[in-house]
């Protein structure tokens, strides 16, 4: 995980960790809004990205609309952004989606934090303005997403590697399998086209009762039954066994390996997406920094 601070010294986590497991860090602020940019990551990214939204909210307040107020609901689980009155959720930023942090050094207002969107999959810049709690909304995002990790960890976060190697080696049995059959069925061609080659003329009697394979030996035909011989005792034997038609078997006799059901820190296929881009956003990890939006006189306000 990666946790870079443009400070002089990095600071210290300002809550509990139960705070952030079992509760949640409200805070409230106005939303400028969100916009679209190319990279997870850049001080220039989230520069560009505050300056259109200013320019925006700019032209809104000049024609009477308000920048709407929102509630911040941080914990292990995501940021949440609602409506302070009816508590209805507007976005919800899953922790290892958020990629970049970063506040205002000089107003200690604006801050903004860049998100890839669960639907378009695209990165999203959210842009706030905060009573002069910029710097601590950022801390208390970056304190929630190094939890958030270790939860990941300890949950079973480590077993996603794992699971990728054993489904590697699936999809490798399966390859296996199908060169293994495609083999038989050259093999079996071939005893044909042997057994075609030495057929004894009509009328003659062939030396051998039945035909053999290219070894000598009698071909097995998993199609003929066995006849079941009859015991000493004069008791007819059991009626044989037979094993549903719909078990497949692979190439060593055995039912198919399904990395999905060998064990109890295993994870049903959709589970096992969504731990993979877990791992990936968490490997990514979270850059928190301090900069510098007011650029001009015209952006000291929204």
């Amino acid at each position: 995980m990666n946790r870079a601070f443009n400070r002089k010294k990095e600071k210290s986590w300002m809550h509990t960790p139960e705070a952030l497991a079992k509760h949640y860090i409200p805070y409230n602020a106005k939303f400028l809004g969100n916009t679209e940019v190319e990279a997870p990551k850049g001080t220039e990214v989230v520069k560009d990205a505050v300056r259109k939204l200013k320019f925006q909210r700019h032209i809104k307040k000049s024609e009477g609309q308000k920048i709407p107020k929102v509630e911040l609901q941080i914990s292990i689980y995501g940021v949440k952004i609602l409506d302070p009155k009816t508590k209805d959720v507007q976005h919800n930023c899953q922790l290892h989606r958020i990629s970049f942090c970063a506040d205002d050094k000089t107003d200690k207002r604006i801050f903004t934090f860049i998100c890839k969107d669960s639907e378009s999959n695209k990165h999203l810049c959210y842009v706030f303005d905060s009573e002069k709690c910029a710097e601590e909304i950022t801390l208390t995002i970056g304190q929630a997403f190094d939890l958030a990790y270790k939860k990941f960890l300890e949950s079973g976060g480590k077993d996603v590697e794992t699971r990728k190697q054993i489904g590697g080696l699936q999809k490798r049995i399966q390859e296996l399998e199908t060169e293994n059959s495609e083999l038989k069925m050259q093999l079996q061609n071939l005893e044909e086209q042997l057994m075609i080659a030495h057929e004894p003329p009509a009328g003659s009697i062939s030396m051998k009762p039945q035909s053999t394979d290219i070894f000598d030996m009698v071909p097995f035909s998993p199609v003929t039954p066995l006849v079941p011989m009859v015991a000493s005792n004069g008791c007819p034997p059991p009626p044989p066994t037979s094993l549903p038609p719909d078990i497949r078997k692979d190439l060593f006799g055995a039912e198919p390996f399904d990395p999905f059901t060998c064990g109890a820190a295993d994870f049903p296929p959709d589970i096992q997406s969504q731990l993979d881009e877990m791992q990936e956003g968490f490997k990514m990890g979270l850059t928190l920094e301090g900069t510098v939006f007011s650029l001009d006189p015209l952006d000291s306000r929204c």
